[in-house]
């Protein structure tokens, strides 16, 4: 994954889109928890959506 947190917004959103339906089963195959994918995203001012599957 990437490192930078806005490459790293739209890798993720990506692969939501096209391959999980939800992002618990995203970080399951990423090896990454929740909470940390969200702290990183929360920094640039993003959150997650469950309604549409997709970090905004």
């Amino acid at each position: 994954m990437p490192k930078d947190p806005v490459m790293l917004l739209s890798y993720v959103n990506t692969q939501l889109r096209d391959h999980y339906k939800n992002l618990q089963e995203f970080c399951r195959s990423e090896d990454v928890t929740e909470e940390e994918l969200c702290s990183i995203l929360r920094a640039i001012d993003y959150e997650y959506h469950a309604d549409c599957n997709q970090f905004r």
